[in-house]
């Protein structure tokens, strides 16, 4: 590092943990490069919503240049990343070479198919914005197939949506599907029976969210089988070929329709020391440095901070990122100025999860609620994180139009998306 020269840090991924980072470090004397695959930030958590037509994709997402416009020490490079080299300091990518002086991986997490390709190639996930527009596109490419299709068996097979994981993203996604089914298809699709649309929830263990409590996970099942939803617990799902979802023990459903949400993994990036790896997620210390290195830290859901607490690292959540990013911010400054950093401890803020309208559980540090109330709860943490005056205002009419008129507004078949071409 030369000493005229501030001093370069170089972040991988613009999720949550990088956001909050970038945002601490405005008047820091640091020359930030923020490198990303994609142009602007995603607000994951409701993916699903643009997914199932609720919502724009513009009205979930912020432009990096526009989230640090004016901030002097920002630069953007929208690039993939290939590789990393520790001993020379530098970013292998498909636009070339960088080199920093400090570097935080925040490449957030991808989906986990468990090594099965046929699995992986099949199926549809929800991890960014271009899997939501294509599962849109799907979930009303089906509906329009099934008109042409004369043999009910054959309108059943494309109408029976099958949702792989019972978390979160899993049941938000199923009881999307159900309101879409109640208030939608009777009206839009007067030629087909709305009887023959089904939805499948298959969760592995013995019961759906096992992150939160067993009482909001039964509220929850409950929820969902008031609502027309089939939920399959102890099930675990063995091979999907395109066609035939096939279970562990030998039972077959056949859908066109099969979203993957039942897990994910650390987004690593090769030439880290493996042994700086576990479970696909770098190890760090209390002040989010790898294993191994004093100048390379990780944070968010590819970050594994292990502790009594938490054994197998911290939740793959947004607040652990966010609250990993505050506190990284400062222990780099300490650490440029030559102070001792401070180490990060997680305030657990809760856990929730929406099923449909007025349907939700939350669980939070001032007590565990369900119905409405932690409907409303989960509306107004959600505007609130989300970055952008503008798309808080976007979401809130679009929210209390969709309430009052049971109107979904984005039904439009925008991506190519999975082509159904099965013969049945």
């Amino acid at each position: 590092m030369s000493q005229d020269k501030n001093p370069v840090l170089v972040i991988i991924g613009g999720g949550f943990g990088g956001i909050e980072l970038i945002k601490k470090l405005r008047d820091s004397p640091f020359d930030i490069i923020l490198i990303d695959k994609n142009n602007h930030h995603t607000f994951q958590p409701l993916l699903y919503q643009v997914a199932t037509c609720g919502l724009s994709a513009v009205s979930i997402t912020a432009p990096f240049r526009r989230i640090f416009k004016g901030q002097k020490n920002f630069r953007f490079r929208m690039a993939e990343v290939n590789g990393i080299d520790p001993v020379q300091k530098k970013i292998k990518s498909n636009i070339g070479e960088i080199y920093y002086d400090y570097l935080v991986i925040a490449t957030g997490s991808v989906s986990n198919f468990f090594n099965n390709e046929e699995l992986a190639k099949n199926s549809l996930s929800l991890k960014n914005v271009m899997d939501a527009l294509n599962i849109r596109s799907l979930l009303l490419r089906e509906f329009e197939m099934a008109i042409t299709r004369m043999q009910s068996d054959e309108k059943k097979i494309l109408l029976n949506f099958v949702i792989i994981g019972g978390g979160s993203t899993g049941i938000e996604i199923a009881g999307a599907l159900a309101e879409f089914k109640t208030h939608i298809v009777a009206s839009d699709y007067p030629e087909l029976d709305p009887g023959l649309m089904n939805i499948h929830l298959i969760e592995a263990s013995d019961r759906i969210l096992p992150m939160m409590s067993e009482n909001s996970s039964s509220k929850a099942y409950k929820y969902l089988t008031h609502m027309g939803i089939k939920v399959w617990l102890n099930t675990r799902v063995s091979n999907y070929d395109g066609l035939n979802v096939t279970f562990s023990d030998g039972t077959i459903l056949r859908s066109s329709a099969f979203i993957w949400t039942a897990g994910v993994k650390g987004a690593t990036i090769p030439g880290i020391n493996k042994d700086s790896i576990i479970n696909n997620r770098y190890v760090v210390n209390e002040f989010n440095q790898v294993k191994s290195y004093d100048d390379i830290f990780s944070i968010g859901d590819v970050a594994a901070m292990i502790s009594p607490a938490y054994p197998k690292g911290h939740p793959l959540l947004a607040m652990p990122a966010i609250q990993q990013g505050k506190r990284l911010a400062g222990n780099l400054k300490h650490l440029l100025a030559g102070r001792v950093m401070k180490k990060f401890t997680y305030t657990d803020l809760g856990v929730l999860a929406t099923i449909g309208r007025n349907k939700a559980v939350a669980e939070l540090p001032f007590g565990k609620f369900s119905g409405f109330f932690a409907w409303f709860l989960w509306m107004f943490i959600h505007l609130v994180r989300l970055i952008g005056f503008r798309n808080r205002i976007i979401i809130l009419i679009e929210w209390m139009f969709s309430y009052f008129t049971y109107e979904y507004s984005f039904r439009i078949i925008t991506q190519k998306g999975k082509t159904t071409s099965n013969e049945y």
